[in-house]
């Protein structure tokens, strides 16, 4: 058990950088109202976890090694709370546009970059 908490806690010290290296790359690069970090991280944990997932369908791997990935790395690297709040603050601003294009695009483009990166493993 403390083996498999340990890699969890160290995968999530490994996305919660990779995280932070995305949101300090996006802040100083886009100066806008959108939340471009959270939705390019959430859009890319998608575009993993589908792509792993479909790896490791036919790789075998130690529990603690897809522990480490998907619930330590993807699982810090991605957060719902974070888009929950951008969800909100944009709702707050009144900016109703950006807010729908936030929401559309989490959800259809993440949801679809899932089944991409599922797909891609079988063409290999």
């Amino acid at each position: 058990m403390i083996v498999k908490l340990l890699a969890v806690a160290a995968g999530g010290g490994l996305g919660a950088v990779l995280r932070y290296l995305i949101f300090f790359y996006f802040e100083r690069q886009h100066a806008s109202m959108f939340p471009w970090s959270t939705l390019i991280v959430n859009l890319l944990g998608s575009l993993a976890i589908g792509f792993l997932w479909g790896i490791f369908d036919r790789v075998y791997l130690p529990t603690g090694i897809r522990l480490l990935i998907f619930i330590g790395i993807l699982g810090s690297f991605t957060t719902y709370s974070t888009y929950a709040f951008d969800v909100f603050s944009l709702y707050r601003d009144g900016e109703f546009r950006l807010l729908a294009a936030y929401v559309l695009g989490t959800n259809i483009i993440g949801i679809g970059l899932a089944f991409a990166g599922y797909s891609l493993t079988r063409i290999f």
